[in-house]
């Protein structure tokens, strides 16, 4: 398989699933500057991905995945020994609630506007006051847990990915103690400081 990424967007999320699903072997990270629209090699990334966004998964079978909420759980259940999301039922169901509440409400409507320079001052100031009930509402379900659903899913990778900008756009996680708690914990695994510490240094020699 092949994983077209960028440096810290939130393909950053599948970087994370793979190291933690042991898959490096089996995915190859193809890195895209979404500025030229190009891979590494100089190929048309548009040729791949029509949106020309991050992240696209080419499967195997020669199939084309886009979208967290796509890609995320296919990664998880190629590789069912990791335990990255839950199988069926309605904990496969939260684990899809939660991926949408991250894509919707959290990386759209708050980090989005914050990071693009083309969002105006309307736009950023609703971004912020959207930021503060999302992140309460995190922040609640977060109290007494380490992660998202009862163990660490592919849910908490999109998660660690997105709010890794709130550092970019001057959004104080200690606002909220329990989602500041969980990203210390969250980003102190193995794997997902080490996909963060590579995507850095990725992101700092562009």
């Amino acid at each position: 398989m092949d994983l077209y990424f960028s440096p810290l967007a939130c393909s950053l999320a599948s970087r994370i699933t793979v190291y933690e699903a042991g898959a490096e072997g089996s995915v190859a990270l193809r890195q895209v500057d979404t500025k030229t629209q190009t891979t590494a090699d100089g190929a048309d990334y548009r040729a791949i991905n029509a949106k020309g966004m991050v992240p696209a998964l080419r499967t195997d079978g020669g199939d084309i995945l886009t979208e967290n909420a796509a890609i995320l759980p296919f990664l998880a259940d190629q590789f069912p020994a990791a335990n990255l999301a839950p199988t069926g039922g309605i904990e496969r169901s939260r684990l899809t609630q939660w991926l949408s509440f991250i894509g919707s409400e959290l990386h759209k409507s708050v980090f989005t506007p914050l990071l693009s320079p083309k969002a105006n001052d309307g736009a950023k100031t609703y971004a912020r006051e959207a930021a503060v009930s999302r992140l309460a509402y995190l922040d609640a379900h977060l109290r007494g847990r380490d992660y998202l659903l009862d163990r660490f899913s592919v849910a908490d990778a999109y998660l660690t990915a997105v709010l890794n900008w709130a550092q970019f756009v001057g959004v104080d996680l200690a606002t909220w103690p329990s989602v500041a708690a969980y990203y210390a914990r969250v980003t102190a695994r193995p794997h997902v400081a080490r996909a963060m510490q590579e995507e850095m240094g990725l992101f700092q020699a562009a």
